[in-house]
Order: structure tokens, then sequence, then C-alpha cells
């Protein structure tokens, strides 16, 4: 995400920018990604990037819905799993990240120029769609994440607009987890070890 953080739910329709940066199946290139880094720029000397803080783990969909003007847009909701809901949540909250969220989900098409205050990734980054799915975005400058293949290339933009922290009331949909919230079973942990510090995922704390 360009901001660095979520849209905040409770702001109805802000909407911010964001972009895939690595679409891969092996799990040493996310570990890589998650380090810390030293580098160099040019305007601002050296500088350090920390290691990444798993901050939240649950479960997601992207739905269609249709509007009462009968217009199908798309949502990318979640519900978390950890941290569970009796613990702390600085790191949660300073990131707009409520226990349950839905966001409108628009795929920016690469073949259009922008009129936005969303500046992009420039044009050696742009989405390199294939036929199929390039054609489905026609002229129009955004569209619906449908189908969610989208998401599955490199340099793809997208814009979150801010909809509900309710997605039963807002969607009449209920995302199941897999109940009480215990350590053991994250796939986070299972899946990337102690590559990422895991205080603020279980106790809801930066450190």
């Amino acid at each position: 995400m360009g901001r660095k953080r979520l849209p905040d739910p409770g702001k109805k329709s802000q909407t911010f920018w964001g972009f895939v940066e690595l679409v891969t199946t092996k799990v040493e290139d996310v570990k890589d990604a998650l380090k810390g880094e030293e580098y160099d720029t040019s305007s601002r000397g050296h500088r350090y990037q920390p290691p990444a803080r798993a901050v939240g783990e649950g479960v997601y969909r992207i739905v269609r819905h249709n509007s009462s003007k009968n217009k199908m847009h798309t949502h990318l909701i979640y519900k978390l799993e950890f941290p569970p809901p009796k613990e702390e949540n600085e790191p949660q909250e300073s990131l707009n990240i409520e226990p349950e969220g839905s966001f409108l989900i628009q795929i920016k098409n690469p073949s259009q120029t922008s009129n936005s205050q969303f500046r992009g990734v420039g044009n050696k980054r742009k989405a390199a769609f294939p036929a199929h799915l390039q054609g489905q975005l026609g002229k129009t400058r955004y569209h619906p994440a449908d189908p969610p293949d989208f998401l599955n290339y490199e340099g793809c933009e997208f814009l979150l607009i801010s909809a509900s922290d309710d997605i039963d009331k807002e969607l009449g949909l209920e995302l199941e987890t897999e109940g009480e919230a215990d350590p053991s079973c994250s796939d986070l942990v299972r899946t990337f070890g102690d590559t990422a510090s895991t205080t603020p995922l279980f106790k809801g704390i930066w450190s």
C-alpha cells in the first residue's frame, strides 16, 4: 500500500492506492522480501529498512456485489484470527486493521493514463496482462477485480476504497475462521518461522 496502511473503515469511501510487488510460489522469495536491508539513495544517503513484523492473520475473500443501481463491483473482505480479540491492538489500530473489514477493490488499467492523485508505479513496472485480461479492461481507467486473476501479475495497480467494518451488516456475509485463536495453528508461523517478528500478531503490541 502506498501509504503503508489500509484505508480507515470508519471513513467511508477513503481511497488508497496499492500495487502487487511480488508474485511467487517460492516461500524463500517471500522470506527474502521480509528481511531487513541496507541501501544507498542519491537524495537521502544510506538507508536501513527494518525487517517486517506480522500484524494480522485471518481469512479473506474477493466477492462480487451488485449495488442498488444494478452496477457490479468487487469487495475485498477479511476477518482476523490473530491477534485474538482479547489482546491489545496498538499496531493494528495504527495501520487501520480492524477485526474485520470490507473494501471496494478496483484494478487500474495500465494502458490508460490517469488524472488521479495517485502517481502509480511508472512505465517500467506496469503490469503486463495477457490479452484475455487486458481485453476485459477496454478503455476504462479502473475495473472491478473480476476475475481476481489480475492480482496474479506483478505491477498490478489497484485502489482500495473503505466500505465498512461490519461485513454481515453491509453484505450479508459471514466469514468463518478456524475458531479459537491458537498460536500453534498460525499459518504464518508454520510457513515463515522466525523470519518476521510475531509479537504484534499474538500480543497486539509492537514489542
